[in-house]
């Protein structure tokens, strides 16, 4: 299960970088838009902080497959490392998949909302495709139904795209999704905060160190050595 970070906030992703283990970073023209200043400076120092084997998920804004092209062109040839182009499954953007893919443009496809969407992207060649969890239940639909229905169908016609699961709002989502055999998940500062911490985790770490200062005061192991 590969873990990546879904925002361009630069101190966030050094921070999670240095301490955890994380696969990559996503981003979208929201996303970056939110940084206010230039997006390629943002994806440029994301990459830098990212060793070259971890993913850099970058998105094409154009709606027009020729236009979807030249900017996956200018982003593949722009950021050095492991860079996947995001194209939204579009009928542009599929026709614009197949054409980047034949010319080993990694692609992930996103806005995906449908298991019949991620067929027809693995079927153009993309090496990723990203399903809306939350954004489905959103709409009275089932999230992690759908990336199982979409799991299911890879395994069954042995399709080599993975599923990166999107669109999150909490740790359960995420539990789930992983039991439904999703590959990747992608997520905000917030729901990844929740990943690693439980209140009960800090009440049983004080216990210890109060438990042992009674006894030993501030002493550590090691001064037990000497």
């Amino acid at each position: 299960m590969k873990i990546l970070l879904d925002t361009a906030d630069i101190n966030f992703i050094k921070k999670a970088n240095d301490t955890y283990v994380i696969d990559g970073v996503t981003t979208n023209p929201s996303i970056l838009a939110k940084q206010k200043i230039h997006y390629v400076d943002v994806l440029q120092e994301i990459r830098s902080i990212l060793s070259d084997e971890k993913t850099l998920h970058a998105q094409v804004i154009n709606q027009d497959a020729e236009r979807i092209i030249e900017e996956a062109e200018f982003l593949h040839n722009t950021f050095q490392g492991n860079i996947y182009v995001k194209i939204p499954v579009i009928p542009e953007g599929y026709k614009a998949m197949k054409y980047l893919t034949e010319r080993n443009i990694k692609v992930t496809a996103t806005a995906v909302f449908t298991p019949q969407q991620a067929l027809m992207a693995a079927k153009a060649g993309a090496s990723y495709v990203a399903p809306y969890v939350n954004r489905i239940d959103n709409i009275s639909g089932n999230g992690v139904n759908v990336v199982a229905d979409i799991v299911t169908i890879f395994q069954t016609y042995h399709l080599q795209t993975q599923v990166l699961a999107a669109s999150f709002k909490n740790t359960e989502q995420i539990q789930k999704i992983c039991l439904a055999g999703a590959q990747a998940v992608t997520v905000n500062e917030d729901v990844f905060s929740k990943l690693f911490s439980h209140p009960l985790t800090d009440w049983s770490v004080n216990t210890f160190t109060e438990d042992w200062q009674k006894t030993y005061g501030q002493k550590i192991m090691s001064d037990f050595l000497s």
